[in-house]
């Protein structure tokens, strides 16, 4: 069956790094565009980061501009998020999903399959 799980957050101090990754199975992962989204308690998911089949075409939250960095590794099935520079305002539950379109989408409801999510909480 599909799954996607993420792994990599934690508890972080405002200015650090972290990496978070998530691992896909079920699908055929290549063929699928994939997004990285957030939840803060009390707020709506929101799209952090998405990327095309390829990993050719990204596209970002303006919030995260310059310090998140998504990429994917098609033979490892896997796709990652680089976040530099957190802010306490990254605090959220982190997840990643998959869209069977090829091409970045930036509407959450249009994704797929989606993982439980990691937590990443920045301290100030």
């Amino acid at each position: 069956q599909v799954q996607l799980v993420e792994s990599g957050g934690g508890l972080v101090q405002a200015g650090g790094s972290l990496r978070l990754s998530c691992a896909a199975s079920g699908f055929t992962f290549s063929h699928y565009a994939m997004g990285w989204f957030r939840q803060a308690p009390g707020k709506e998911r929101e799209l952090v980061a998405a990327i095309n089949y390829s990993g050719a075409r990204t596209s970002y939250a303006d919030s995260v501009k310059g310090r998140f960095t998504i990429s994917r590794d098609n033979a490892k099935n896997t796709v990652y998020l680089q976040m530099n520079s957190l802010k306490p305002e990254d605090t959220a539950v982190y997840y990643c999903a998959a869209d069977q379109g090829y091409k970045v989408n930036l509407l959450t409801e249009a994704y797929d399959y989606w993982g439980q999510g990691t937590q990443v909480t920045v301290s100030s």
